[in-house]
């Protein structure tokens, strides 16, 4: 029988996971590519052979996103598979008609057909959106686990953005391994904050590896989703973080209404800060479509150590990259912090450098607010280069991850956090209920 001709469309994390659970051992397919968008620096590698499994002996390249069509036609492509978050309706529908005007098939593998299943309990922290609050939901769920005596694993969505193969399977105890895995500024957004708090987390490339790997330490997994992608591992819990700053985006964007349709929990965050009018039309929307689902109303409580030195100061402030990029977002906890305070933020464009500069005039939602991009060694370089050549008084770092022990910075840096605040006990409650039926 000829195999089918696949290309799989990704950004370097469901791609793979999706090739890994349902072409990589099926005879009936050859997957000729992979292609790559949304993070930079990921296509040009090989999915190595090792990986890829006896079907594959050379590994399978990855291309950029614009050489789709070239590759339909090359290899006269049968199916082209979607497999990345945090994009529009109208953005994957767009790809969709390209593919089928092309004569392939445009295909979105459906949510349980890549989850691994798991021999220990499994509660899964996903989203709407990239920058909904889910890392401190999955802090909040994390400890109070802790709490109760158990024993606790994270695994993250993957960020495999350097050698694959040495990212296989990969285990985050401490901020020495973190340092030791090389890992990105991206990558540390998503770790540190855990590592700091004595979680484990685990992420990598095979999760059917690291699934096993996690299971024989944990009594519970907790699944860290990234972006607003559906669990690689199939949740006894599944609860989703939506964002009201962003109302109306949970309906609008893939595979995030997934997500949502899916939910035991809707944690509707941010509701300190947010529009009473906007809390209720993201509430209203959620028991539109999903009103089985138990809704939690928490707070995203920003802090930082002497924030009344940046008061009238001039100050940069660097937020979650991804969170701006991708995830649309103008503006994060730094910004909300110096409002606070009667800081003005200096708009770092005129000052920017090398990607960091094509970064800001991409997006140009972006006002007087910095993006921690940091997907390589250079890029991390012109990241420094850019906060020290911007003048301001006080560098806000509200990236989860401790910049100062990256970069060097010529100016005093005050650390933004927050913490997610659960007002009425609804989510501490539903944890309890969980484990009274899994223990």
């Amino acid at each position: 029988m000829e195999r089918r001709r696949v290309v799989i469309m990704g950004a370097a994390g469901r791609d793979f996971h999706n090739f890994n659970v349902y072409f990589r051992d099926n005879p009936a397919f050859q997957v000729v590519a992979f292609t790559a968008t949304q993070i930079p620096f990921i296509h040009g590698r090989t999915y190595p052979a090792q990986l890829a499994g006896g079907l594959y002996p050379e590994g399978i390249p990855i291309y950029p996103e614009n050489a789709l069509p070239e590759l339909i036609k090359e290899h006269s492509v049968d199916m082209v598979v979607f497999a990345y978050s945090d994009v529009s309706h109208e953005y994957v529908m767009h790809r969709a008609e390209l593919v089928c005007s092309l004569g392939a098939n445009f295909v979105i593998l459906g949510a349980e057909k890549t989850m691994l299943s798991a021999e220990r309990p499994v509660i899964s922290v996903c989203a709407v959106r990239t920058g909904c609050g889910k890392s401190g939901v999955t802090e909040f769920v994390a400890m109070a686990l802790k709490e109760q005596g158990k024993r606790v694993v994270v695994i993250r969505h993957p960020m495999p953005y350097g050698n694959l193969l040495e990212e296989r399977l990969q285990r985050f105890e401490t901020t020495t391994d973190i340092d030791r895995h090389n890992c990105t500024i991206e990558e540390r957004e998503e770790f540190e904050h855990l590592v700091e708090q004595g979680i484990v987390v685990y992420a990598g490339v095979d999760y059917g590896e690291i699934l096993k790997r996690a299971e024989q330490e944990a009594e519970i997994i907790i699944w860290d989703g990234g972006n607003n992608d559906l669990p690689f591992i199939k949740p006894s819990l599944e609860l989703v973080v939506a964002d009201p700053f962003r109302k109306g985006d949970e309906l609008r964007y893939h595979p995030g209404e997934a997500n949502l349709l899916r939910a035991h929990h809707v944690i509707i965050n941010k509701v300190n800060t947010a529009r009473a009018s906007d809390i209720k039309e993201v509430e209203d929307n959620v028991r539109r479509v999903n009103p089985r689902a138990g809704i939690i109303k928490t707070s995203s409580v920003i802090y930082a150590d002497n924030p009344e030195a940046i008061r009238g100061r001039r100050v940069i402030v660097v937020e979650d990259g991804p969170t701006l990029t991708h995830g649309g977002m103008p503006l994060g906890a730094g910004v909300l912090l110096a409002r606070t305070y009667g800081a003005t933020p200096v708009d770092p464009l005129p000052h920017a450098v090398g990607t960091i500069r094509e970064v800001l005039l991409r997006y140009r939602n972006l006002k007087c607010v910095l993006p921690a991009m940091g997907y390589s060694t250079e890029q991390i370089r012109e990241l420094e280069e850019t906060i020290n050549n911007t003048p301001a008084e006080f560098v806000l770092v509200a990236t989860p991850v401790d910049l100062t022990r990256i970069i060097n910075i010529n100016k005093p840096a005050l650390r933004v956090r927050y913490r997610i605040e659960d007002h009425t006990g609804r989510l501490k409650s539903v944890i309890e209920e969980f484990l009274k039926g899994v223990c």
